[in-house]
């Protein structure tokens, strides 16, 4: 009997969440240059909050663009182009001496290159190799965007601490590079570009899609100006509006310098943040089997009261021991982005899989209009009031509202967006 072979979609999996969680932990690793940033040049807490927001809104508006570009120039040729210019994006912020260098080297450029390499394609690859087990491959794949966000921080807070904060960007810029490779090896398309089908679809010979028509540009607008007129469309992108607020603009651009106003060493507060990052691996994957088995609306209202009540409580527990905010990095941790997979699953609910990447990618760019809008504030109100009491208790009243919101979203499919 001969063994059977593993499916390519793993291969492609695997190779997707590395580059991902790498992503990911590039864009965010500036969270950790704050307090050195501001020590080094000067800049105020709400200066450097002003870059962080820069990079999340700009990754977020890259996001549906990205989702037509990959439809038609492919997956790999975009990771290759996000990776190399993250490593220059990184390598030139080495060299700055001026705000408006690090507003535009992380604001812009690696906030577009990561933005190009974002959860939306989680949801493409997943769509593409997967029938069986796509909303668990969707949750793996989620969970390596909080990951990579996460378990990134405490080995370049350490090396920041000991060497200073050019030696971990540069760390950055040579890890990115050295993904490229990877990228071109193994990466493929399609599943019939192997003569496969999707994973637990047909056995039948596959046939390649009809390759896409229209501007890349134009068809992301095309699908919004229909997708504005369906009422699920701002349930879902106002729920994610809100889930980036409390993730990464409120927690992740702000845990580490509240922490620091509390005694707090910027090490140990970026390990807190990488507990987040490992249990996300657990409540994402796990959301990703619950989507496939259970009304995702009661997934998003169970995920959002639990992380506002969490939210809620943080700034009274900065005060405390180190046991409870143990316990706070466990629990939030668990629903950090579980929020995705069942966003997805009634995306494509709602919109239906030939315009449910690009819907999605609108939706994405909300999650992150919402984190730009919190890190800005967030800074602005630690200026103004010398605390993060207003910025944690107000986001954790905002995932409650998500929450209840969620429950309004339709369980069906709604009219679907038409092609001009």
């Amino acid at each position: 009997m001969r063994a059977r072979r593993i499916h390519y979609g793993w291969v492609i999996a695997t190779v997707t969440f590395l580059v991902l969680l790498g992503a990911a932990g590039f864009r965010s690793t500036v969270g950790v240059f704050v307090v050195p940033l501001q020590d080094e040049f000067g800049w105020s807490r709400g200066d450097v909050s002003l870059a962080i927001a820069i990079n999340l809104v700009v990754y977020g508006l890259v996001a549906p663009f990205a989702a037509a570009f990959v439809e038609r120039m492919g997956a790999r040729r975009i990771m290759v182009a996000g990776l190399i210019a993250v490593s220059a994006g990184a390598a030139l912020t080495i060299a700055m001496t001026s705000l408006w260098q690090l507003d535009v080297l992380w604001g812009i450029v690696i906030g577009t290159a990561t933005g190009a390499i974002s959860i939306p394609l989680s949801a493409i690859i997943a769509t593409r190799w997967f029938v069986r087990h796509r909303g668990f491959v969707t949750g793996l794949l989620t969970a390596s965007f909080a990951t990579g966000n996460l378990v990134f921080l405490p080995l370049l807070a350490w090396i920041t601490d000991g060497h200073g904060w050019r030696w971990a960007v540069a760390i950055v810029a040579i890890t990115a590079a050295a993904m490229v490779p990877v990228v071109l090896i193994l990466m493929r398309e399609r599943p019939a570009d192997l003569g496969l089908a999707p994973y637990g679809a047909d056995s039948a010979t596959p046939r390649a899609p009809p390759a896409p028509t229209g501007s890349v540009f134009a068809t992301p607008f095309r699908v919004l100006r229909h997708a504005v007129h369906i009422r699920d469309f701002w349930l879902l992108a106002g729920t994610f509006f809100i889930c980036g607020w409390t993730t990464n603009g409120a927690v992740q651009s702000h845990f580490i310098p509240a922490a620091h106003d509390h005694g707090i060493p910027e090490v140990r507060a970026a390990s807190l943040l990488a507990v987040i990052g490992v249990f996300d691996i657990l409540g994402s994957t796990a959301s990703g089997w619950l989507t496939d088995r259970t009304d995702p609306r009661r997934l998003l209202f169970l995920y959002y009261c639990l992380r506002g009540t969490s939210l809620a409580a943080l700034p009274f527990l900065l005060q405390g021991s180190q046991l409870p905010l143990v316990a706070f990095a466990v629990v939030y941790g668990l629903d950090w982005v579980a929020t995705v997979p069942p966003t997805i699953a009634l995306t494509n609910q709602a919109f239906g899989r030939e315009h449910a990447s690009v819907v999605f990618g609108w939706v994405f760019c909300a999650h992150m209009l919402g984190g730009g809008a919190a890190a800005w504030l967030a800074g602005t109100f630690r200026e103004a009031f010398g605390d993060y009491l207003i910025a944690f208790t107000g986001a954790g009243l905002l995932a409650l509202l998500a929450g209840f919101a969620a429950l309004g979203i339709a369980r069906g499919p709604r009219a679907q967006p038409q092609p001009a």
